[in-house]
């Protein structure tokens, strides 16, 4: 009865993992498309306040430093300590000293357009200003102008393609998502979603009328400083990314980053 007892144990204690990894991944598939404050990164537990030593670990010289998918990785070094980093794109040198704003930390973080894993690395929302002041909501990914707004589900949607000599449609650009990556590109669409303030950015959705829901080619999402607002008819231009994964279950077939919009 004692053996059979520990085995029944056992076998309870391992369907427990099974369970609780089947109820993350329902709960992830519950979550819209549009990348929310935890986006790129996992808030620490439980979620350390702003301080001195914050900033510190933030700041030093840049040691190592690559560019990829839209993204700075920079090592930065400070009393004898390295620490992984990640900001939008920006140019940095290696010797050059800096010191970024507080941000968030992910461990065992994939990065797939490096091939490359990071043991901890922290996501920030960019360089300090000079006057070493700090974005504390951006800090915990809540900046206060963020919100989204979307426009009806059932709208009929015909908008003319751009004229310019990179122009696409939004059916076209995943279409050609393989030759196209890394490229700039231009898109002419009408704004049905915004999520603004997050990450330092504001996320769009571009819909022209080409493509179909159902093969999932109608929609397309959009990262820029600019922004617009729903039902607006915008022009885009940026570098189209193919298959970019962020993790949490938020991987995009195309992708416009880094954009300029023009009403």
């Amino acid at each position: 009865m004692k053996r059979v007892s520990m085995l029944l144990t056992t076998s309870v204690l391992t369907l427990i993992p099974m369970v609780s990894v089947c109820s993350s991944y329902a709960e992830t598939k519950k979550l819209d498309k549009t990348p929310p404050e935890h986006l790129y990164m996992k808030e620490k537990q439980p979620a350390p306040p702003v301080s001195h030593q914050d900033m510190s670990a933030l700041s030093g010289k840049v040691v190592e430093t690559m560019n990829s998918g839209g993204y700075t990785y920079l090592c930065i070094e400070k009393d004898g300590k390295k620490t992984w980093a990640a900001i939008l794109e920006t140019k940095v040198a290696v010797g050059q000293e800096i010191a970024l704003q507080p941000g968030y930390e992910m461990v065992n973080f994939n990065s797939k357009t490096l091939n490359r894993t990071f043991d901890k690395i922290i996501f920030s929302t960019g360089p300090a200003s000079a006057e070493g002041t700090v974005d504390v909501k951006s800090f915990h990914g809540k900046a206060a102008e963020s919100k989204t707004t979307e426009a009806a589900p059932a709208e009929k949607i015909q908008v003319e393609k751009a004229s310019a000599p990179d122009a696409y449609t939004v059916a076209e650009l995943y279409g050609k998502r393989a030759e196209l990556d890394t490229k700039n590109v231009t898109v002419k669409g009408k704004v049905v979603k915004v999520s603004s303030g997050i990450m330092g950015r504001n996320w769009l959705h571009i819909q022209d009328g080409s493509g179909n829901q159902k093969d999932g080619n109608n929609d397309l999402v959009v990262t820029s400083k600019d922004l617009a607002a729903v039902g607006d008819i915008v022009t885009v231009s940026g570098t189209l990314y193919k298959d970019k994964d962020f993790g949490s279950g938020y991987k995009y077939d195309v992708i416009v980053e880094q954009a300029s919009i023009k009403k």
